[in-house]
């Protein structure tokens, strides 16, 4: 039989994938951009949404993986966040394990960090994660630049890490209201009787 913490920490993992899988077809589905023909020469409102819905959307995925491992290392084995962000360069068609090797970079800074972070405010915390995708973000583009592969605007590519850094608040809040995803508490042990 199965203990409750073993089971719980399962239960994240598969909750984790399911996450992940709707953000991946989420993104792959092909929504119509807005045309701003339709708009008439008054209507301002119209082109204000029309420029929103060219905007990139915010890498959710990347939100996810820091505020959970910031939260609950243990729910986020290496294993499992490299699959999931192999699938996505895959099906995204992205160079594979490119992105996938920076975000498990920065996902294991965090988790090597765990004791540290876990008295940090929420601003300091948000603080260290804005940086993080910063880094990757740039390190991701210089590459690209090396090996001369093309690549999308440095203003979209900003535009994304914007929205990227103002959804991890939302993400944060959501993981803990809906999820109950905690920093762990001083001396918490997690299902194996490690210290977190």
């Amino acid at each position: 039989m199965i203990d409750g913490a073993t089971r719980e920490v399962w239960l994240h993992r598969l909750l984790f994938v399911a996450i992940a899988m709707i953000l991946l077809f989420w993104r792959l589905l092909p929504l119509p951009l807005a045309d701003a023909s339709v708009c008439g020469p008054e209507q301002s409102l119209c082109l204000v949404r029309v420029w929103f819905e060219r905007l990139p959307g915010p890498d959710l995925l990347l939100c996810v993986i820091f505020a959970w491992t910031m939260r609950r290392p243990d729910y986020l084995p290496v294993v499992l966040i490299a699959g999931v962000v192999l699938l996505e360069d895959l099906l995204l068609m992205r160079p594979p394990g490119l992105w996938t090797a920076l975000v498990l970079l920065a996902s294991e800074f965090v988790r090597s960090r765990v004791a540290l972070t876990r008295e940090l405010n929420f601003a300091v915390e948000w603080l260290l994660v804005t940086g993080l995708m910063f880094g990757i973000v740039l390190l991701n583009r210089l590459v690209f630049a090396m090996v001369l592969l093309p690549q999308p605007g440095f203003g979209f590519a900003l535009a994304q890490l914007v929205w990227s850094v103002l959804c991890y608040p939302v993400v944060v809040f959501l993981s803990r209201v809906v999820l109950d995803l905690h920093k762990p508490a001083m001396g918490e042990v997690d299902a194996y009787g490690r210290r977190i």
